[in-house]
């Protein structure tokens, strides 16, 4: 019964005694009837106080905004230092933290702190409806010391809480909790007018919590459509590039079947041969090409499977060093390889093949005549350095910024007028990251580079 209609019910005995008793009765009413317009006078202010409280707390929009100014304006009805926020997970049951701010005092129980909701004394306080209050919290922690939630708010500093149910259209949404560093602060506190404004709140967490929902799959979305702008935007430029990079060699092999199938030339053995030559070059960059196009596409489409095993290090090393040496000896460079520790990483052994003869295919083409490429491996602490030097004329700091983008072509000219598909540094990229490694360059213009990554060891 509220305070007001006990005030009624008292004047109204007080009334049936006055008709009588003496001259003091009427006194006593009196004082009856100034108490009942003292209490109404209150509650009135009270109520346009909640009011212009809901008011602005309702003019938040996210849940952290609504929140912000009930840490604001709470002060005025109940006392506190911190106030936190906790939202039930309704698909595995779970109550996490989601919000909290103290004044001062470091906050230990943070966001995404989480328990289960069953069997907890959270589960007890939404069967009652009630807000429940802990005078004494180190009491309440001595009896319960496996409460590692009120442990931690104790280790903050606080002696009493607060904790009120948000329940919206009879469903559970979440929890706030006020807390105080003093005991007993809520001894006396005036529940039932926290009562009056508990379900406008739930709903008013609930709407920040839905438009803080919806406003992070918003920003999802807008991040999926910059991602599918963005991949839209590489597939245009790699469908024009292979375009273009393929018409070349298409073109000079038209011509040259031309020229096979025309009765007017009159090509010897030697001159024909040298033609089939070419048309077999440019065959084989278009296959190396399209290679590099699917390799692209593969590991994109996180489709890249990496055979793990136990691959020998200097074994892996000497062979690439034996197989690009033959390569280069026409163009009188030498590739070279240090002497490399024993050991072994885990990985996938073509793969890595791949990596190193992009490396070293790049170092040669760029290496002039009677250059040296040198290959050498260190073993650091967990992981193996692997790098490949070379002669060349360095790379300059714009061509740095894009080198291990997708068809990167660099402004430096290969030596002997081989051709580039422009996409061997990033597949090697890809692969050097989908083994757990970094790779990288250091160069100086004029003064060559060295092409270096990492494997685990």
């Amino acid at each position: 019964m509220s305070q007001s209609s006990e005030l009624l019910n008292h004047i109204l005995r007080l009334s049936e005694d006055a008709r009588v008793r003496d001259e003091s009765a009427l006194l006593q009413l009196n004082e009856a009837l100034h108490d009942l317009a003292r209490t109404i006078e209150y509650q009135q202010h009270e109520r346009r106080q909640l009011e212009r409280i809901t008011a602005h707390i309702n003019a938040g929009l996210t849940l952290e905004e609504i929140l912000e100014n009930v840490y604001e304006d709470f002060r005025e009805l109940i006392p506190y230092e911190r106030i936190g926020c906790a939202l039930i997970d309704n698909t595995d049951q779970t109550v996490t933290a989601r919000w909290a701010r103290s004044d001062g005092r470091p906050i230990q129980l943070r966001r995404g702190y989480s328990i289960p909701l069953a069997n907890s004394s959270l589960a007890t306080i939404l069967q009652t409806g009630q807000p429940r209050i802990l005078n004494d919290l180190r009491a309440y922690l001595r009896d319960k010391p496996h409460s590692e939630s009120t442990q931690l708010i104790v280790d903050e500093g606080y002696q009493s809480s607060l904790t009120c149910p948000l329940i919206v259209n009879g469903i559970p949404v979440g929890f706030l909790f006020f807390s105080s560093a003093e005991p007993y602060t809520y001894a006396k506190a005036h529940v039932d007018v926290f009562l009056q404004i508990a379900a406008q709140l739930s709903v008013m967490v609930e709407k920040g919590r839905l438009v803080s929902e919806l406003a992070s799959q918003k920003n999802a979305i807008e991040r999926q459509n910059r991602q599918l702008v963005q991949l839209n935007d590489q597939k245009n430029t790699f469908l024009g590039i292979a375009a273009h990079d393929l018409r070349s060699p298409l073109g000079t092999i038209q011509m040259a079947i031309s020229f096979l199938l025309d009765p007017q030339f009159d090509m010897n053995e030697h001159e024909q041969a040298a033609v089939l030559q070419d048309i077999e070059g440019q065959i084989q960059h278009m296959l190396t090409m399209i290679d590099d196009l699917l390799d692209v596409a593969q590991i994109e489409s996180g489709k890249l499977t990496l055979t793990q095993e136990q691959v020998d290090l200097p074994v892996l090393l000497a062979t690439a060093v034996t197989r690009h040496n033959n390569l280069a000896a026409s163009k009188g460079t030498q590739v070279l390889l240090d002497p490399v520790p024993n050991g072994s990483t885990i990985g996938d052994s073509m793969r890595l093949r791949q990596v190193l003869d992009n490396l070293l295919s790049n170092a040669v083409k760029y290496s002039p005549a009677g250059s040296q490429v040198v290959v050498s491996a260190e073993k650091l602490a967990g992981f193996w350095r692997i790098s490949v030097r070379d002669q060349g004329p360095g790379i300059n700091p714009e061509d740095r910024k894009r080198l291990f983008q997708d068809f990167a072509r660099l402004s430096a000219r290969p030596t002997g007028g081989e051709r580039s598909t422009g996409l061997g540094l990033a597949i090697s990229r890809r692969v050097v990251h989908a083994h757990g490694g970094q790779i990288s360059v250091d160069s100086e213009p004029g003064h060559g580079s060295t092409f270096w990554f990492t494997l685990p060891e």
